[in-house]
């Protein structure tokens, strides 16, 4: 992802206000890995604006999904998540009790739908989500629980 400074001048070059509030959703954005959602994005952006509303942080999203510079996710985790790695084909793993999203980069060099197969559609690209657990989800699952404990 560009740095905040590049986003700002992104911005403006496609006639884009940049606000304080656009600035600081993209200093959070910077090196987040997590994929978040708007809300989770929103949750950050309050703790340094509180202020900053919440049609400020998704429309921001969506404008800088539209421009190309994060991708927006479903991953059916019941909400959009935002990729920020725009620039390195990869994958996502999924976490299936908590829901987080997490890059994986591998190559299926001979993925493709099979002739005849593709109903018509004219197919660009593709996208596999692995779903499992997480390390942390599965940390849970080892511990037994207060109930079983008793």
């Amino acid at each position: 992802m560009r740095t905040p400074e590049e986003l700002t001048d992104v911005f403006r070059a496609s006639g884009r206000n940049v606000t304080a509030q656009r600035q600081c959703i993209f200093r959070i954005l910077q090196g987040d890995e997590t994929h978040p959602s708007a809300e989770a994005v929103h949750a950050a952006a309050c703790r340094q604006m509180e202020t900053i509303s919440l049609k400020t942080v998704y429309q921001t999203l969506h404008d800088l999904a539209e421009l190309g510079e994060i991708a927006a996710l479903d991953v059916g985790t019941g909400m959009t998540r935002f990729d920020p790695n725009v620039d390195d084909p990869h994958h996502h793993l999924v976490c299936r009790r908590c829901g987080s999203v997490r890059d994986l980069v591998v190559d299926f060099p001979d993925l493709a739908v099979p002739d005849g197969a593709d109903l018509g559609f004219e197919v660009g690209s593709a996208e596999v989500v692995f779903r499992g657990l997480c390390p942390s989800c599965q940390d849970g699952a080892r511990r037994p629980s207060a109930a079983a404990r008793v």
